[in-house]
């Protein structure tokens, strides 16, 4: 019995995943290749005495149709997406600039909330300021995995958590089948016209919200 009432199965390693989709936007251009969402989640789930207990995703959007194509598919595998808009410079709107929403501290809230019924976390993230919040989970027992790559981690972040995967190593579990030319992470997603959504079927355009 878990504190707070979680009744698991003895030997069960209960499992959330927690991806930063703006940091991953760009460990995916210095990685060069991209995540397929569906099959993180099975890498994330694989094995006998695994059990998922949830999936986040925070993003950032420049207004509330941004990428909703791309977040109700993610929905529909089984992510919670939580989403802040940027923050916006510039007094003309023809050359608006975009700056990144800060989403840590929703992360922080969701791990927070769940904490009590894990076992260990899979954190893909660069944020230096989830250092505390790693650190907490450690003291309440749950072990904190990060999966990211060399040169987009800082020390304090990767000196935090109990293991670091360098994803360079994980292409052949998480790289997308079908080889599109654009980051799943923090991306648009169109239809054709005579083309209707199926499942998680989805078109892709051009280009990331930063």
């Amino acid at each position: 019995m878990r504190p707070g009432g979680a009744q698991v199965e003895q030997g069960t390693i209960r499992r959330v995943v927690i991806v930063d989709g703006h940091g991953m936007f760009y460990a995916q251009q210095k990685l060069g290749w991209f995540f397929d969402p569906r099959r993180l989640l099975e890498m994330a789930s694989a094995g006998p005495d695994v059990e998922l207990d949830g999936a986040y995703w925070y993003t950032g959007l420049k207004d509330p149709t941004d990428q909703r194509p791309f977040r109700d598919a993610l929905t529909s595998l089984g992510y919670t997406v939580r989403s802040k808009p940027l923050r916006e410079f510039g007094a003309d709107p023809e050359h608006r600039q975009f700056a990144r929403a800060n989403l840590d501290v929703e992360i922080c809230l969701d791990l927070m909330l769940v904490a009590h019924r894990l076992d260990e976390v899979w954190l893909l993230s660069g944020s230096r300021d989830l250092e505390r919040v790693v650190e907490t989970l450690r003291a309440r027992g749950v072990r904190t995995t990060l999966l990211n790559t060399d040169g987009m981690v800082p020390r304090e972040l990767r000196n935090a958590v109990d293991v670091f995967v360098d994803l360079a190593g994980r292409r052949k579990q998480l790289e997308k089948a079908e080889a599109a030319q654009v980051p799943v992470f923090h991306r648009e997603l169109v239809r054709r016209p005579q083309e209707r959504l199926e499942g998680s079927s989805l078109e892709v355009a051009v280009a990331p919200s930063l």
